[in-house]
């Protein structure tokens, strides 16, 4: 399962490290003089904490890549953006959603 999750290696300058997160466990990090080794580090503190939240019966985050999403999302935004961005995609001749849907993708 830690196959799954989604990692991300960073340069610290201030550190002069790399350093090595995971989306799905926000407070976790770790670091090394390569991006392999940040990366090789911080799978095995995911693998430690998954075996600790299983050990108590506590939930363990179940990795991005493998969530359903809708693809439908419920938007709150200020009346007079709501009333520039349906002007701009009637100028465009297409729906309000196509047009967030192109901005978004910018």
């Amino acid at each position: 399962m830690i196959n799954e999750y989604q990692y991300i290696v960073d340069w610290e300058p201030a550190d002069r490290v790399f350093v090595a997160r995971v989306t799905e466990f926000p407070s976790l990090a770790a670091h090394g003089d390569s991006q392999e080794e940040a990366l090789r580090e911080i799978r095995g503190v995911v693998e430690e904490v998954i075996a600790d939240l299983n050990a108590t019966g506590e939930p363990v985050p179940e990795p991005l890549c493998l969530r359903q999403y809708s693809g439908k999302l419920n938007l709150r935004m200020p009346p007079d953006l709501h009333r520039r961005l349906a002007v701009e995609a009637d100028r465009k001749g297409v729906s309000l959603n196509q047009f967030i849907n192109m901005k978004l993708v910018q």
